[in-house]
Formats: structure tokens, sequence, C-alpha cells
């Protein structure tokens, strides 16, 4: 495309003089203000007011309503314009440049004060020049109003006192430190600080400074660990932070059984009886399941069972720690025991009694082994437990359990 075809497509352009900024108050009012001169010189007499809307001067100008509405404040404030009051529920604006005031104001922008600005010259080492201006500058173009073109940024004065120090509830130094540095051992140990537990610690001291209270504070002066009057016993715990091991095993098993392996199932169990709503929920299912357990198991004891079935979740189990399964392993093989440095002493290996080999009345014969053997289920159990005892003296051969030869 061609410049000028280009350049025609545009249409008409809008007269604008940078300088008029300082006078009228910003870019927006310059443009209103020279399109309106335009209009009143295109009438017979230069003192008749110009009738026309919003739309009309958008379309001269470019100008939306908003920088409209800002352009006549701007020039209202400097009594470069007035306006006549219109038929609210029209558009229309009764609009009149006052040319007199505009000429004065311009003749005393252009008039110098030699008092207002002074200049100096000079070369020190780099030879650069240096320009004095003076504090006192004219209040008439020392900052645009034009919100549309940013206004400059204001200094931010920041008093700065020397050798500052947090003021709050502790009665020396040496107490705010002691506090800080338990606050940062609490932090890394909650991973709350995510990395920063002195940036953390900051924030609870800097809140304490401006008058707010703090449990940490509280459990600090009372000899107490941080953070242990915050602990919530819930219903399904039996101190704070520690539930029930039924129902914390009846949590894990259901993630076991998704497939998710044992460590993962552990972590996601004690994530969910940590969330109060999640395991509030949880916890009333298991009791109406233990409910039904418990109804079931008196129907077979009153049927004569003595030993009703429960889930192996309600089963006890010894407790798992790092020393117990250290000893197993130290046990089995200390070269492969967890974390076993060169200086730690190997435990001996635990006394195992070993037991006397089961009597006659004790292994079952072919034919109770033979019946189980046909269920699907039973021939699972049947060829476990075959493999584990050979002292039993029985193998499978071709789907029948017979007796195995021993040369």
């Amino acid at each position: 495309m061609k410049i000028g075809i280009f350049l025609g497509n545009l249409g008409n352009p809008a007269i604008y003089y940078p300088k008029l900024a300082t006078i009228t108050g910003g870019v927006a009012a310059s443009i209103f203000i020279c399109q309106l001169f335009q209009w009143q010189s295109q009438k017979s007499n230069s003192g008749e007011w110009v009738k026309t809307n919003s739309s009309e001067i958008e379309k001269a100008t470019g100008l939306n309503h908003e920088e409209q509405e800002l352009a006549r404040r701007l020039l209202k404030v400097r009594s470069l314009l007035k306006e006549k009051l219109t038929n609210p529920n029209t558009d229309t604006l009764e609009l009149w440049a006052d040319i007199d005031a505009f000429e004065e104001k311009l003749n005393n922008f252009w008039t110098p004060n030699p008092a207002d600005l002074i200049t100096q010259t000079s070369r020190e080492n780099n030879n650069r020049p240096v320009e004095i201006i003076s504090e006192t500058s004219p209040p008439d173009h020392a900052v645009k109003t034009d919100k549309f073109w940013g206004q400059p940024r204001q200094q931010i004065a920041v008093a700065v006192t020397p050798n500052y120090r947090f003021s709050g509830p502790w009665n020396s130094q040496e107490e705010l430190q002691n506090f800080q540095r338990a606050l940062e051992e609490y932090a890394k140990e909650r991973n709350l600080g995510f990395g920063d537990p002195s940036g953390w610690a900051f924030k609870i001291i800097d809140r304490m400074t401006k008058g707010l209270t703090s449990s940490f504070w509280e459990d600090f002066i009372a000899g107490i660990p941080l953070g242990e009057s915050q602990k919530v016993k819930r219903d399904w715990e039996i101190e704070p932070e520690v539930p029930y091991p039924a129902f914390e095993e009846e949590r894990i098993q259901y993630y076991v059984h998704k497939g998710e392996p044992l460590e993962a199932a552990v972590s996601k169990a004690r994530a969910d009886l940590r969330n109060p709503v999640l395991g509030k929920d949880l916890w009333e299912g298991f009791l109406r399941k233990c409910d039904r357990l418990a109804d079931d198991a008196l129907k077979a004891k009153q049927q004569g069972v003595d030993t009703p079935y429960l889930p192996s979740s309600f089963n006890e189990k010894p407790q798992i720690t790092k020393d117990s399964v250290m000893r197993k392993l130290g046990a089995i093989a200390p070269q492969f025991a967890l974390n076993q440095s060169l200086c730690e002493i190997v435990p001996e290996p635990p006394n195992i009694e070993l037991k006397e080999p089961p009597t006659a009345a004790e292994i079952p014969s072919i034919s109770s082994l033979q019946k189980a053997y046909k269920t699907p289920l039973g021939r699972s159990i049947v060829e476990k437990q075959i493999a584990a005892n050979p002292d039993w003296g029985y193998e499978i051969v071709d789907g029948e359990i017979v007796e195995s030869i021993p040369f």
C-alpha cells in the first residue's frame, strides 16, 4: 500500500502542540481546546458557542468519554473553557473556549523570568556539564496533571533509626535471642520455614513488636515445647496428633488395597487423619463399621462361636521403631543395617530357640490336605504350607498330594 493511500484512510489529523500541555494541564486538554478553537474559527461570530456532543468530539479527536471529562475539568479549572447547562436527558454540549484567557497564559509562559531558572555550566574531572536549577520553579508548569501520561514519582522518605532493637514482652536481648532460636528449631522440625526458618521466626517476632499476641511466646515463658498449647485432641486420637492404632491401620490398609506401596500408604493415611474435616468423616464411618462388626460378633457368640472374626487392623501389633528395625537387620545381616556407621557396635543376634520337629499328631494327614486342595483358595494355601514345611514329607505330583520319596 502506498503511503498516500495509507494516510488517507486514517482520516484528518487532529492538531496538537506539545508545549500547550503545560498550560492546559495535559495532552488530552490540549487536543480538546485546539479542536474547539478550530470549530469556533469556522463560525461567522467568534463569540458564538459551539454545540456538539461526546460522539462528535471522539470522532474528531479520538478522545473517549472519560478523557473528554478530564480535559473539560482541567480547562475549566484554568478558566480556559466555559460550559452552558443543557438538558441532562440529551448528550448535547454547549462549549466556548476563552481565547483571551488562553492568550494571557501563553504570554506569561513565554516571558522568561531570570530569577526562575539559573543554569551554570562547569567542567570538572570528566568535563561533564552541570546544570543547576533553582528550587523555586513556576507552579503552573512544575507538575503535569494529565493522569493518562503519568505523574512524576514522589520520593519516599524512610526514617531509619540507628541501632534499632525490637521492643516486645521480652525482658532482655538474651531472652529475645533464646526465643528466636526456639522458633527456628520449631520451624525446622515442622518444615514451616520452607528452607528459611529464620525468616519465619522474624515474622512471628515482628508481629509481636506491633502489639499482637503469640501463643508461641506463651509456651516459651511457660517452659513447655512450642506449639504444645495449640494442639487439639480430636475424637479419633489417643492424644493430640496420635490417632487410635486400629483406626490408623484401617486407613493404611485402604491405600494398600488400592495398590499403593506401604510407605506411600502410611504417608497418605496420616495426612488424611491430620485433616480435621476429612478425619471426622472417616471416624464416623469407622465407628459405624465397628458397630456392625460388634453386632456380627455378638450373634456369632450366641451361636456358639468362641472367637468371632475381627479385621486384622484390630489385632494388637508391636510398635515399629528405628531401634527395633536396626536390631532385626543387625541380627540378619549387620552390613545392611540402616544408617550403620563403622563406629557403631553391631548388636549381638538374639538367641533363637530351636523348635523341636513336629510330632506325628501335629502333621496334617494327606486326606485332609487333599480335601482342602480341591478348592481354588485351599489349593493356594496347601501349596504354601507344603513348601514352607518340607519336614512333613509331602509333595504335590500331577495335582495329587503324595509322600515324598527320600531317595
